[in-house]
């Protein structure tokens, strides 16, 4: 529960204001200014309603001693003789607003859950200036692990030159997103990117998409067509699933990196064209190869430079970095800012292999905060398939419907609080039915939650 002080010499409008807030806040009152410096001191105060004048004291004088003593602190001065001048001079030491007097108690409400809500984003930047730490992503690639470590320090060396890279790893792993990287932070990030999946576009469009056609060359073909060598001369083409490639335009595509050059269908002219060349696969090339399913010679001419994006399971220390910030986005993007998981529901994510690797990951958290009731997501809030490895047994049993899971690497003492905390969310935060439903007195339930739930800094 969030933390009101109300600082104000009158003691009827302290009595009245904690009244009005006391169902939704915890609230501390004082007429002495003393006395607020030492409170604060003291208590997690979220709000206080600081009084301009009291006992003879200018409010705007204790702004700074406030804020001093607790800094995340939103202050809302109320004062009798309201203008605009004190207003403005209220907000540069810091007050988050200003009230005039007689006091609107609907306006408080709204000026603290606003406050409330200015400070838990605040927060939040916080929170992600540490986590995501320059050291943490490159240019919006995530990870700490010393795989990722190696990635971001190769994509700086290779950006700025024209070498081929071929970018390999699983399905979901980012390589695409390596290949933007490569290109917008590199020497030609002035001109086009065009990113053309070659497992995706049916074989007899494919020829014209990557070269291009003159009007008239195919049935169909009512105007002449540049192709994606042409339309990104200059920058850079990133070929993904290069391995579903037919043999066919493989012989054309080397010719095009041999000669510089191309030339559109139904025509004899030759273009040039330059372009940097980024392709990936999740296959192995080289077995491909040694099959006669992929040319030799173009895959020497392609895997100039290998790129390996590694799988998450093999990165599971960047886990914890990664649901963060798809936490941060799906969250702003459905207007739920503050989610965040449930310990047995992290527990879940942390077992799981992820062969969808990051874009499964992400699809998870996505289904997560979209269909959630509220802000905090548990086991029944994952995808179904997730929902029932979190149940099963070794023993091919199921561990029961009710969404508690205790991880066996927990201490009795841990999973104690695992338990209490979840029968507390069981019965809607009411401790009379948590003790009655644990079968302890709610002064024993009290002095545990006191133990499991320290007061913040």
């Amino acid at each position: 529960m969030n933390s009101v002080l109300i600082i104000d010499d009158e003691p009827a409008i302290c009595t009245s204001l904690m009244f009005a807030l006391e169902d939704q806040y915890q609230v501390f009152t004082t007429t002495s200014p003393d006395e607020g410096l030492v409170m604060i001191g003291k208590e997690n105060i979220d709000v206080v309603l600081l009084d301009m004048r009291i006992e003879g004291v200018d409010g705007l004088s204790l702004i700074p001693k406030l804020l001093e003593i607790s800094p995340k602190t939103s202050i809302i001065v109320m004062t009798a003789f309201g203008t605009i001048e004190t207003s403005v001079k209220a907000m540069k030491l810091g007050a988050y607003h200003y009230l005039t007097k007689p006091i609107n108690l609907d306006e408080v409400r709204i000026l603290i859950e606003k406050s409330l809500h200015i400070n838990d984003l605040k927060q939040e930047v916080r929170r992600l200036r540490e986590v995501l730490r320059p050291e943490y992503s490159y240019c919006g690639i995530i990870g700490k692990s010393s795989a990722m470590r190696s990635l971001f320090q190769l994509i700086a060396k290779v950006k700025n030159i024209d070498s081929n890279l071929l970018i390999t790893g699983e399905s979901g792993t980012g390589k695409e997103m390596v290949a933007k990287v490569c290109h917008s932070e590199g020497a030609r990030h002035k001109y086009p990117f065009s990113a053309l999946n070659c497992a995706a576009i049916p074989e007899t469009l494919l020829e014209s998409e990557l070269f291009g056609h003159e009007k008239g060359a195919f049935t169909g073909a009512f105007q002449r067509k540049e192709g994606v060598f042409e339309q990104t001369h200059g920058g850079t083409i990133f070929l993904d699933e290069i391995g579903e490639l037919p043999l066919h335009l493989q012989a054309k595509l080397l010719r095009v990196i041999q000669e510089r050059e191309v030339v559109p269908i139904g025509s004899h002219r030759r273009k040039p064209v330059d372009v940097r060349i980024i392709a990936a696969t999740n296959r192995n090339l080289a077995e491909e190869v040694s099959k006669g399913a992929f040319r030799e010679d173009l895959y020497y001419r392609l895997n100039v430079i290998p790129v390996h994006v590694p799988p998450l399971r093999e990165r599971m220390e960047d886990l914890p970095l990664l649901i963060h910030h798809f936490l941060q986005i799906y969250g702003v993007k459905m207007g739920k800012t503050d989610v965040r998981f449930h310990s047995s529901a992290m527990d879940v994510l942390y077992r799981h292999s992820f062969p969808g690797n990051v874009r499964e990951l992400s699809n998870i958290i996505e289904y997560a905060v979209a269909l959630a009731n509220d802000s905090l997501l548990k086991i029944h809030d994952l995808p179904v398939y997730l929902q029932e490895k979190a149940y099963e047994r070794k023993d091919g049993g199921q561990q029961g419907g009710d969404g508690i899971f205790i991880p066996s690497r927990l201490t009795l003492e841990q999973a104690e609080r695992e338990f209490i905390l979840h029968k507390l969310q069981i019965c809607n935060g009411h401790r009379k039915k948590t003790a009655e439903s644990l079968d302890i007195s709610e002064r024993g339930l009290r002095d545990k939650l006191s133990k499991f739930l320290p007061s913040k800094d």
